[in-house]
C-alpha cells in the first residue's frame, strides 16, 4: 500500500495536539535532550515525509531509526496516536527509495530462512570456541564490520552450539491428561540464542496436559524487518505464518518471546495485513497467540510442587520487555508466575517497565546510545541485589547480560519458564 494512504499515516497525524507527554517518557530523548529524537519530532517529520516536504533521504532515516520502537510513547499518548507504526511506516518508505544491498542480504535473504540463519550462527560459535572472533576483535578485523558492529559484536558473547530445534521433536504428547493443543511459534531468539527456554517451555507445557505442536517450517516473527524498513518482507513473512499454523487444528499459539508475540497479534496484523484479502485468516491466527506467562496462569492457572525447606531461596527481579509491556498490556502475569515458584523471594525494581535499550538489532545499531539506556537500567537491577533477573524477550536477555558484564554484576538472566521447569523434581515418567 503507498505510504501516504497508510491508516496511521492518513488517519493518525492530525490528532497530535503537541502537548509534549511522549517526550517525558521517552528513553532516547533522555539521552539526547533534542526535538527531533523525541516521539513529538518524529510524528512532525512523517507529517513533512507525507506531504512532500522533506525528501525520503538517508538523513532522515537515521533521525528515525533512532527510535526504539518500544512503544511508550504510543501508550502514554493522550490522543492516542501510534508513534511507533508511524515511525515504522515512514522507515520503509524511505528504504525503499534508498535500498541496501546489505540489508537485502540480511533481512531478505538470510533472515527469511530459518536454515541459513541458524547455518550462520553455528558457524560465528564455532568461531568463538576456536578463539578465532576474540582474535579478529584484538588484531582489528571487526573494525572492517558496518556502522557500530565493530563494537556490538561483543553484545553477543556466548551462541550456543546447537539450536533448540535440534533438540526438540515436532509433535511433543502431554504427560498425563491432555487439555489442549498448543502450537509453540519458536522464534529466532529464543531458538538460536536462547535453547534452553524453548526446553523449559515444552516441558512446562507437556507436564500440564499440553499437546505442544513445533511446525518445522515455521519462519521468523518479521519484527526485525519492520524495525529495519522491511515491511513488505515482513508481509510476506506473517503471510507463511499464518498458512502455515492455520492448517493445525490448535487451540492456542504460544510464544516465549515478547517480540514474536507482539508481532504475531491481532494489533499487527492490522498494521500489515489490514485491508488485504488474507485479514481474516490473519485475525483468525492472531486471535490465538497468546504469551506463555499468561497463559500458564490465566489458562492452566499453574500450580508448583512444594521446595524443599532446605533450600535457600533465592532473589529475582523482573525486568518488563517493551514489546510485553507496552505492546500488549502484560505486566502482572509474569510477576505472578514467578510468586508462584517456590523458594523464589520476588523483588520489584524501581522503573521495571523501562526499556533496557536492547530493542531487537537497535543495541547493534545504536551502541553507544543504546548503552547510556543499559546503564540506567542497570542501575535499577544492581539496587535490588537480585540473585536473578527475569525477562520474557532474547533480545532483553542479551541486552542485560551485556549489562551484567560490562557492570561486573554477579546475577544470571533468566526467563521465568526456566525456574518454573527448575522447580519440578528432576524427572517425570512420559505417558
Amino acid at each position: 500500500m503507498e505510504f501516504r494512504k497508510l491508516p496511521p499515516v492518513q488517519e493518525q497525524i492530525m490528532k497530535c495536539v503537541r502537548c509534549g507527554k511522549c517526550r517525558s517518557v521517552c528513553p532516547v530523548f533522555d539521552e539526547i535532550r533534542n526535538e527531533t529524537a523525541a516521539p513529538r519530532g518524529h510524528v512532525f517529520m512523517v507529517q513533512m515525509l507525507r506531504d512532500g516536504q522533506v525528501n525520503p533521504r538517508q538523513e532522515v532515516y537515521d533521525r528515525l531509526g533512532n527510535c526504539l520502537l518500544c512503544e511508550t510513547c504510543s501508550v502514554n499518548c493522550p490522543s492516542g496516536i501510534n508513534v511507533h507504526e508511524l515511525n515504522a511506516a515512514a522507515r520503509s518508505y524511505i528504504y525503499e527509495q534508498n535500498p541496501s544491498i546489505g540489508k537485502e542480504l540480511i533481512f531478505d535473504t538470510m533472515w527469511t530462512k530459518p536454515g541459513l540463519l541458524r547455518t550462520s550462527t553455528k558457524i560465528m560459535s564455532g568461531l568463538q570456541k576456536l578463539g578465532l572472533q576474540s582474535f579478529a576483535r584484538n588484531t582489528g578485523l571487526t573494525r572492517m564490520l558496518p556502522g557500530d558492529l565493530p563494537r556490538a559484536e561483543k553484545i553477543m558473547s556466548s551462541i550456543p552450539s546447537q539450536p533448540a530445534r535440534n533438540r526438540l521433536r515436532k509433535i511433543n504428547r502431554a504427560r498425563g491428561e491432555k487439555k489442549y493443543t498448543v502450537g509453540y511459534f519458536l522464534g529466532c531468539g529464543t531458538d538460536i540464542l536462547n535453547p534452553n527456554v524453548a526446553l523449559a517451555t515444552v516441558d512446562v507445557l507437556t507436564r500440564n496436559g499440553c499437546d505442544v505442536l513445533i511446525p518445522q517450517d515455521m519462519k521468523c516473527c518479521g519484527l526485525p524487518h519492520i524495525a529495519n524498513g522491511k515491511m513488505d518482507t515482513a508481509r510476506l513473512l506473517a503471510i507463511h505464518n499464518i498458512k502455515i499454523f492455520n492448517s493445525y487444528k490448535l487451540d492456542y499459539i504460544i510464544s516465549d518471546c515478547a517480540s514474536c508475540t507482539s508481532a504475531l497479534s491481532r494489533k499487527n496484523m492490522e498494521f500489515l495485513l489490514g485491508g488485504l484479502k488474507i485479514e481474516d485468516e490473519a485475525f483468525e491466527f492472531s486471535d490465538k497467540v497468546m504469551d506463555l506467562t499468561r497463559f500458564l496462569v490465566e489458562v492452566i492457572d499453574i500450580k508448583l510442587p512444594v521446595v524443599n525447606k532446605d533450600d535457600e531461596n533465592i532473589r529475582v527481579t523482573y525486568h518488563d520487555p517493551c514489546h510485553l509491556a507496552n505492546a500488549q498490556g502484560i505486566k502482572e502475569q509474569p510477576r505472578e508466575l514467578l510468586k508462584r515458584i517456590p523458594g523464589v523471594d520476588f523483588v520489584e525494581m524501581a522503573d521495571a517497565n523501562r526499556c533496557c535499550g536492547g530493542s531487537g538489532t537497535y543495541s547493534l545499531t545504536h551502541y553507544d546510545l543504546s548503552m547510556k539506556i543499559l546503564d540506567r537500567k542497570m542501575d535499577n537491577v544492581m539496587v535490588t541485589g537480585a540473585d536473578k533477573i527475569a525477562t520474557c524477550c532474547p533480545s532483553c536477555s542479551m541486552q542485560l547480560r551485556h549489562g551484567i558484564s560490562r557492570h561486573n554484576y554477579k546475577g544470571e538472566v533468566i526467563h521465568p519458564v526456566e525456574l518454573v521447569s527448575q522447580s519440578y523434581p528432576k524427572t517425570l515418567p512420559a505417558k
